[in-house]
């Protein structure tokens, strides 16, 4: 139960579930490019970020001097989709 938990913890605020789906639809993106995407703060982004990665929603991969996100698992996708119909 404590999983499901912090799922949903993760994806109850409105710009982590905005950094899902610009993930959906791009795959794998730098901080930097997820950060022009949404104009917010490094240090702001980076707590958002860890929480997502916290609920094993996001893995990161270190690239260079780079972090990349991208999904950990495509069902968060279905997921987002069943929230969709209610």
């Amino acid at each position: 139960m404590e999983k499901e938990i912090k799922i949903l913890k993760a994806l109850a605020h409105p710009l982590r579930l905005d950094i899902i789906k610009l993930l959906v639809n791009n795959e794998n993106l730098c901080v930097c490019k997820i950060q022009e995407a949404f104009n917010i703060g490094q240090s702001n982004l980076s707590q958002h970020l860890r929480l997502l990665k916290d609920a094993n929603i996001l893995i990161a991969e270190k690239n260079g001097g780079w972090v990349h996100y991208s999904l950990k698992d495509k069902k968060i996708i279905k997921l987002l989709e069943l929230l969709d119909t209610f």
